[in-house]
């Protein structure tokens, strides 16, 4: 169980602190836009499901670990460990990120926090617990009894990359809590009053599709 919840320390470490720290230095860069961001998340997911996926599945998302949870791929004290790991790997992405940027003399009020912008509650949420469905179902699917494990990798690496180039000009893109935590933390205000948002939405839209999954596509079966 140590070596699964380091592992995905490690993979939620390195999500976060490429993902947002690639919004962050590039965002203002010609040539890096909204396709760079997110291919620096698309890309982080594929580089440790290829690394850590034998180990831990490389969920590094506590919204995946819940659908698998939901759908008794895992049991409760391992869905403990995962998410725990997963929160302070984000924690030592952003810390990390913080002491790159404070060496650089760059202001710290944007750590690749997610927003509302002019979205408003209401749609934040929709189109972050839509993103989050999309993005696990195609998850629960190709690493399911039907699934195609040697390009599982890939293909929910690409998914997510498709996800960003929506959800980020809305939200920013969340679709996993533990993404979302640590820069509001960091950064406080406005992100952390926020900050619900980018952990329930994510979770129900988990559950959601571990429920269309189990019982459309018999992922489980």
């Amino acid at each position: 169980m140590l070596k699964k919840a380091i592992a995905e320390f490690i993979g939620t470490f390195v999500l976060v602190l490429f993902g947002t720290g690639v919004a962050v230095t590039g965002g203002g860069i010609e040539g890096i836009g909204t396709l760079g961001i997110a291919m620096a998340f698309g890309l982080s997911i594929v580089a440790m499901a290829y690394s850590i996926g034998t180990i831990s599945g490389c969920h590094i998302n506590p919204a995946v670990s819940v659908a698998m949870f939901i759908n008794k791929r895992m049991n409760a004290m391992e869905l403990c460990y995962y998410v725990l790991a997963q929160i302070l790997g984000g924690l030592l992405g952003t810390a990390t990120l913080v002491t790159i940027l404070k060496s650089a003399k760059t202001p710290l009020d944007n750590l690749g926090q997610n927003g509302f912008g002019t979205l408003g509650l209401s749609g934040a949420f929709l189109v972050e617990f839509i993103l989050t469905f999309v993005f696990i179902l195609v998850i629960v699917a190709v690493t399911g009894k039907k699934g195609s494990s040697s390009l599982a990798g890939l293909v929910i690496g690409f998914t997510l990359v498709l996800i960003h180039l929506l959800g980020i000009p809305l939200t920013g893109t969340s679709v996993n809590p533990a993404r979302s935590i640590s820069p509001a933390l960091f950064v406080g205000g406005e992100a952390l009053s926020q900050l619900w948002v980018f952990i329930v939405a994510p979770i129900l839209g988990g559950i959601f599709a571990a429920i269309v999954g189990k019982f459309i596509l018999n992922t489980e079966k």
